[in-house]
């Protein structure tokens, strides 16, 4: 039960948008009809001064409130962070799958890896930051959802469609920037502690103190799981694992500046396969995955203040990042070393905010021992100059607009223009319509190749390969009522289309060899996502369906892109009661997808329940019921094909973990 915000009114602590398609024009008319006859909502927390909470969303680098922004934003709050740590304390990967547009793809069977999906589109397109600095993607990014604990959050940015010109390359098909906690005035001292009934426990700490001129927070977490195998056919559906992070961040004030300095630690072991390899009964021959990983990542950031208001910001991060892959008879192993640099000037005024700035990304990896044919090795440079203005075109227009310039050191320059604008039809709507370019640089680090472990892809041939460019297009019209009974309602409505021209594929080229290539013209990915909220007291009904099509364009003809559901239905019901008691009863359908060998996976449902009951201040215990229906994908069919020992693993369409049951304690002392 993500409850999110969009950039269309006053933060709202408790708001979730729910989705639906305008090409399904009688699925809405049911939602609406359902609506408006179970009497269920609250007044809109927007509409309560008492309410409203100041927020600063920090992806669009601007000054302008969060109401009047061009760029369409929605905003996971510390509320809704807080209820999904209640629900997977180890990782963000429910906190965003249950978000409307986004799908959290499975790409391992036995170690669970994990893609991200912006508007059907694969996760190399989508950038994950943390405060506003790319430390995740590459080598780690089938592992980052899973090595993201939230106690330390206090709030996620989602920006979707084409955000390349102020993020640079990669932002296709959107950014996810992940905000994390300062101190407070008082000191606090948070602890979490769950178990699981798939033999898992977390532990997360968090801590803050603010001296004067000097801060501090330190984050600590620790997460680990048995193996698990709920179908009882010998392969984990959750591996066996344990990982550590570690967080210390330091900010100094001074009388015109701000600094803040981290460094963060996070080590794990995952080892998935055959439970009885992995439970020590059986040694090879077995299949297994084994990944040992290490990450050890800085951050730096400066604002200076002027005299004239003017702020100059200095960012810089850096990451190491270590990984040793090994399945029976093949290892792949090696170093990522990326960094960020980024130097901006912000300015406003009363009619116009603006920004300029340039960045440098670097990203080298070293391969551990390549075979003979088989080296990875590569080095990766961009620098980039960007300007954005944002400025009132009228009483009810107002314009943003950018140009973004970048030189890749191996595939040349790219000029990428931004636009969006908001038209206010009255105080209770609003309109926005944004567009722009982007692109990827072609990368070995893929959904595809990260589903072979590697094994037999050959190296990128850049002489033959061109970066992937994109155009893309949003629209979304938002709609308040307030009625005379206390109930208030929020409608919201995206469109959108992106095309990504000579997109990368793996292929297979000959007998156990696999290279990329781009032998499609182009794909495209289309859609609607329409959002829904309902309040009323201590009510909130939440519904919402999403479509989206994807397909691809070649000289064969069209086809359908595999492993997206076409159709998505989100409804949550909660009754809360503020500092006391939360209860929350949650469904999510999810359509049919089409798979890799021309068939189609079935449709199914899952449903979850979570309560939450707050004792004092200081602690408060939680439960929750996940997928209570246990929808498997296992129930349905055999998830590979093959022997124990040499198993060929079908697409994953529907969840592999089934039925689990969490709950745990939160202290606050």
């Amino acid at each position: 039960m993500a409850f999110r915000n969009q950039a269309v009114k006053p933060y709202q602590s408790n708001h979730k948008f729910v989705t639906a398609s305008v090409h399904h024009l009688n699925v809405i008319g049911c939602f609406f009809l359902v609506i408006f006859s179970l009497n269920y909502s609250a007044s809109a927390i927007a509409q309560h001064e008492e309410e409203l909470e100041e927020i600063v969303v920090t992806s669009t680098r601007t000054r302008r409130s969060f109401e009047n922004q061009p760029t369409r934003v929605e905003v996971l709050g510390g509320e809704e962070i807080n209820e999904k740590a209640n629900m997977k304390p180890g990782d963000i990967r429910m906190l965003l799958n249950e978000s409307t547009g986004i799908y959290v793809q499975q790409t391992s069977a036995t170690s669970f890896n994990s893609s991200i999906r912006i508007q059907g589109l694969d996760g190399k397109y989508t950038q994950i930051l943390r405060d506003s600095m790319p430390l995740y993607g590459g080598y780690s990014g089938g592992l980052s959802l899973l090595q993201i604990a939230p106690l330390d959050l206090q709030q996620v940015e989602v920006i979707k469609g084409s955000n390349s010109t102020l993020f640079g390359g990669g932002a296709i098909a959107g950014l996810v920037n992940l905000v994390t906690r300062g101190p407070g005035a008082e000191p606090e001292n948070s602890f979490l502690l769950n178990a699981t009934s798939a033999d898992g426990i977390d532990a997360s700490g968090f801590f803050s103190r603010q001296n004067d001129n000097v801060g501090a927070t330190l984050f600590t977490s620790y997460n680990a799981s048995d193996a698990y195998d709920p179908a009882d056919n010998g392969f984990s559906a959750i591996p066996e694992f344990e990982r550590w992070t570690i967080k210390p961040r330091l900010f100094l004030e001074g009388e015109n500046s701000e600094t803040t300095m981290a460094i963060s630690l996070v080590t794990e072991d995952r080892l998935g396969g055959d439970m009885n390899y992995i439970d020590g009964r059986r040694s090879n021959p077995a299949y297994f995955e084994d990944s040992d990983t290490s990450r050890i990542s800085t951050q730096f950031e400066r604002i200076q203040y002027s005299d004239s208001g003017n702020e100059l910001v200095l960012r810089n991060s850096v990451s190491r990042f270590d990984r040793e892959l090994t399945i029976p008879g093949f290892e792949f192993g090696g170093t990522q070393l990326s960094s960020f640099s980024e130097v901006h000037i912000l300015g406003a005024n009363e009619n116009l905010d603006w920004v300029l700035g340039i960045n440098l990304w670097t990203e080298d990896f070293e391969q551990d021992n390549p075979l003979p044919g088989f080296s990875q090795d590569f080095s990766s440079h961009t620098i980039g100059a960007f300007a954005q203005a944002t400025l009132p075109l009228s009483n009810r227009w107002m314009l943003e607009s950018g140009i973004r310039f970048d030189h890749n050191s191996e595939y040349g320059s790219f000029i990428l223009p931004r636009v969006s604008l908001l038209y206010n039809l009255s105080d209770d709507t609003t309109l926005r319509i944004g567009g722009g370019l982007g692109y990827k640089e072609p990368t070995l680090f893929t959904e595809e190749s990260e589903a072979l472990q590697f094994l037999n892809v050959l190296p990128l041939n850049e002489d033959q390969l061109d970066a992937e460019q994109s155009a893309g297009l949003n629209i979304d019209i938002n709609r308040s009522f307030e009625f005379d009974n206390g109930i208030s309602l929020n409608l919201n409505a995206l469109v959108f289309y992106t095309r990504v021209d000579d997109p990368l594929q793996l292929e297979l080229v000959a007998p156990n060899q696999y290279a990329f290539s781009q032998p499609q013209d182009y794909l495209d990915s289309k859609g609607t996502e329409i959002n829904a909220a309902w309040f009323w007291n201590d009510f909130k009904l939440f519904l919402g369906y999403t479509h989206t099509d994807v397909e691809e364009h070649g000289p064969a003809g069209v086809s359908e892109s595999t492993l997206i559901p076409e159709d998505r239905v989100n409804t949550v019901f909660v009754y809360e009661r503020e500092d006391d008691f939360r209860i929350g009863l949650e469904a999510y359908y999810f359509g049919q997808q089409a798979l890799t060998d021309g068939s189609r996976g079935r449709d199914y449902w899952i449903f979850g329940l979570m309560m939450e009951k707050v004792f004092t201040d200081q602690y408060s215990l939680f439960l929750n019921f996940e997928n209570f229906t246990d929808t498997r994908q296992t129930r349905y069919e055999q998830i590979y094909s093959g022997t124990l020992t040499d198993p060929m693993f079908n697409d994953i369409f529907a969840p592999l973990d089934g039925f689990v049951i969490n709950g745990g304690i939160k202290l606050r002392l």
